[in-house]
């Protein structure tokens, strides 16, 4: 008995003796916060195509008071709450697309660009890093289309420097776009707080050159992506169809912005549309085929991988995330 109450005692002792060696030990196992996402790319099939989601980050700002022009603040902020983001803020994403079709590697739209990576501190302007990490050379592309030309959509066609940022790369613009914020009158009839963007396509095209071509809409970009008109967001906004055998998904552009607002809402006219009640008309014909048809949406401004099935709730309608395939 003594000889066990000597062990015991002697073992504590020891047991007590190693505790500040293992307390270091245990701390050094917890490891540090990453703090960062990792790429932003998903893939997904449209029958034989293959289409690549390459995010270009996202940002919150204030809620702006006028940021619906025929709803009040308070309005959309239920609308927000409702959709469990926060009070008083509004978050923007980005989410530009490359669409493999087994014979053309065509971008649709090319993110906000440096000047916003640099200006946001990363948060956007992330399109040609995630290219990159999604196995993408920008060299390699054939074709950029061009939904429409404000600044977070053709941003990213050329690099910090002011050259192109796809250099083999044929750059097809819509007819209508190109007119409206290439005309001289225009520019000078515009209000103070469009000016910039008028000023910002000339400095992006300018560094293009004679890369650029007009396409009209309703015709292919390539065989299985064709352009539809959906003006109203901007004079010349056009979407874009990728249809493989069967499937077909809509590259709506900015039809909508932030569903959970404009897609539940498509009455509401947000301040960024250039012609409201156009845009409404173009936003509830195109929801009523996708819903009607049971298409995929891949919505720019859509919450990352920004796809989904569209169904009419009520007045308006409501986004259906798409599943996450694992293998392609």
């Amino acid at each position: 008995m003594t000889d066990l109450t000597r062990r015991s005692t002697l073992g504590v002792a020891a047991g007590a003796a190693a505790l500040p060696l293992l307390a270091p030990m245990r701390a050094k196992a917890s490891a540090p916060p990453v703090a960062k996402q990792v790429p932003g790319v998903y893939r997904y099939k449209v029958g034989d195509i293959e289409v690549t989601v390459v995010t270009d980050g996202g940002r919150t700002v204030p809620l702006p008071d006028t940021l619906v022009k025929n709803a009040t603040k308070d309005q959309v902020n239920a609308a927000l709450q409702a959709a469990f983001f926060e009070k008083d803020k509004f978050s923007f994403f980005f989410n530009p697309v490359v669409v493999n079709t087994g014979s053309k590697l065509v971008a649709i739209d090319s993110g906000n660009g440096p000047a916003a990576h640099e200006q946001s501190k990363g948060a956007v302007g992330q399109y040609h890093t995630n290219l990159a990490a999604a196995g993408i050379d920008a060299k390699a592309i054939d074709i950029v289309a061009i939904s429409h030309f404000h600044a977070d959509h053709i941003g990213g066609l050329v690099t910090a420097d002011g050259k192109p940022a796809f250099p083999n790369a044929e750059v097809m613009v819509p007819v209508a776009e190109w007119a409206y914020w290439m005309d001289e009158g225009n520019m000078s009839r515009a209000p103070d707080p469009l000016k910039p963007g008028f000023q910002n396509v000339r400095r992006v095209f300018g560094a293009l050159g004679d890369k650029v071509t007009q396409y009209e809409s309703g015709k292919d970009i390539v065989p299985g992506i064709k352009s539809i008109a959906t003006y109203g967001h901007t004079p010349g906004h056009t979407s874009h169809m990728i249809t493989s055998g069967s499937q077909t998904v809509v590259v709506q552009g900015d039809v909508t912005n932030l569903p959970q607002l404009f897609a539940r809402n498509p009455g509401w006219h947000a301040s960024f549309d250039m012609d409201g009640a156009k845009a409404e008309e173009t936003r509830r014909k195109l929801y009523d085929q996708l819903a009607t048809d049971r298409m995929i949406v891949q919505g720019y401004h859509y919450t990352f991988p920004a796809a989904a099935h569209i169904e009419k709730d009520g007045n308006g309608y409501r986004p259906n995330p798409v599943a996450w395939q694992p293998v392609l």
